[in-house]
């Protein structure tokens, strides 16, 4: 009776502890706001051959060596303030302020690196140089969110062009935070103003995909007149403009708030890429059979001039005058190692710049026609940034004298896209060919680390979410 009573009184007591630990405060030297945009999307991160640690600890019952992590609903990309707040007291609770023995840090770190001797989530760290590892270090030694830290609002949307998946990419963390499942062969991806939208085409299904861009879940799913490739949206948001593959060609115009195809409107030959000027007043909609630019009226959503290439039209960006009006075009074309230049206004071609040839020591990529994919300027208007595929390059020119200013070694191979962070401090590559996105620190012009995604990523595309 009396090992009885004793058994007892300490599973009372052992519950009493829990309680009393449960209900203690954070350290304030803990801060909030760097866990929420640094530390969390640690918990989503997918790494090779592990399952990730929000897969065990929002699904395990709580116990005091088991933080529990709020369930996320099905597609959701983070949690929201006030789970985030739940998370944050949870893990507090196996930290010991600036000590590297917080069961935070020694759990997930593997034994000969200084880490304890089991962790049943497995050990994800080899190292204490990791770079994930570190950022928990830095929370548990009091690391505070300055106000030049990435926002937690921006994400990376990439395309899988030989999957059924879209990755989104925290480029604050620079790890996978999300997918947006169930679009086969999706290739290209427009984002609403508001970012509560995202638009995918899918090649197979021939059809343009309507996300909502809080759970991403699939709601509305539009036929379109033919196969589909890239894919833009008015400044507005009240019209979504897809490029038609297969032929006759064409340019779907989505009416979003209907969420039906308008029209299409007919052009000279199939349609590879669109684009939306600035100031929104054209549409442009470049051809590889058809060798130009044609240039559409946004207004009356009729063809109203081309600018012949003499080659295919595949990527384009643009610069605008101090007025908004578009200056000039930055062209690439099949089968050019470069790109070319094109004055908007007279309607002409101006000038083509050719890549420097490939880095001694380094071999071409094999391409078929697309030996130059990708093209981005920066927030400031004063730096191009342009893909060689062909090269595994990324070069960097300045405007508008276009100078050559500087080039990435890319580590990936199968350079397709490029899309820019928010503040301009990094590119992130799509790479078809090794199937993972280069993150090109453009300051340095340095590939700084190479994140897996899908099969054959190819378009790319900044979202801000709401």
């Amino acid at each position: 009776m009396r090992k009885i009573v004793a058994c007892v009184a300490f599973v009372a007591l052992v519950f009493a502890a829990r309680s009393l630990h449960a209900q203690t405060p954070a350290d304030p030297s803990l801060d909030f706001e760097f866990f929420r945009v640094r530390v969390q999307p640690i918990f989503l991160a997918k790494r090779p051959g592990h399952a990730r640690c929000v897969s065990c600890h929002a699904v395990e019952a709580r116990s005091t060596f088991h933080p529990a992590l709020v369930p996320l609903e099905p597609g959701q990309v983070m949690w929201d303030e006030a789970s985030s707040r739940k998370n944050f007291a949870e893990f507090s609770r196996v930290v010991v302020p600036e000590s590297i023995r917080s069961k935070l840090l020694v759990h997930p770190l593997a034994a000969d690196a200084g880490g304890d001797a089991a962790h049943n989530g497995g050990k994800h760290f080899s190292s204490q140089n990791d770079p994930e590892w570190q950022i928990l270090k830095a929370w548990v030694f009091g690391a505070k969110l300055t106000p030049s830290a990435p926002s937690n609002r921006a994400r990376i949307l990439q395309t899988n062009s030989a999957g059924d998946n879209i990755h989104v990419i925290d480029p604050a963390t620079n790890q996978v935070v999300g997918e947006i499942t169930g679009i086969e062969t999706n290739h290209g991806v427009a984002v609403a103003p508001d970012g509560s939208r995202l638009y995918v085409t899918s090649e197979s299904g021939r059809s343009l995909h309507v996300v909502d861009g809080r759970t991403l879940a699939v709601t509305t799913r539009i036929a379109l007149s033919g196969k589909p490739n890239n894919v833009s949206i008015s400044p507005d948001g009240k019209r979504v403009y897809v490029a038609i593959r297969s032929e006759p060609g064409g340019v779907d115009v989505i009416d979003t708030a209907s969420a039906k195809r308008a029209k299409t409107i007919p052009t000279k030959m199939t349609i590879h890429n669109t684009y939306v000027t600035p100031d929104g007043k054209y549409i442009l909609a470049g051809s590889v059979e058809g060798n130009a630019v044609q240039v559409i009226d946004a207004k009356t959503e009729e063809l109203a001039w081309n600018v012949p290439m003499g080659l295919g039209v595949r990527p384009i960006a643009m610069t605008v005058n101090p007025d908004g009006s578009t200056k000039w075009l930055f062209v690439q074309l099949n089968d050019y190692n470069g790109f070319a230049v094109v004055d908007f206004a007279a309607r002409k071609e101006i000038k083509r710049l050719p890549f420097p040839p490939v880095t001694p020591g380094r071999k071409e990529v094999p391409t078929r026609g697309e030996v130059a994919h990708g093209l981005a300027i920066t927030k400031d208007g004063k730096t191009l940034l342009a893909l060689s595929r062909l090269n595994a390059a990324l070069y960097a020119y300045s405007i508008p004298d276009l100078a050559l200013t500087g080039q990435a070694e890319l580590e990936g191979r199968g350079a397709n896209w490029v899309t820019l962070s928010p503040d301009g401090a990094r590119a992130y590559v799509s790479n078809t060919i090794t199937g993972d996105v280069s993150v090109v620190d453009v300051k340095t012009m340095k590939d700084v680390m190479r994140i897996p995604v899908g099969v054959t990523p190819k378009r790319n595309s900044l979202w801000m979410v709401p």
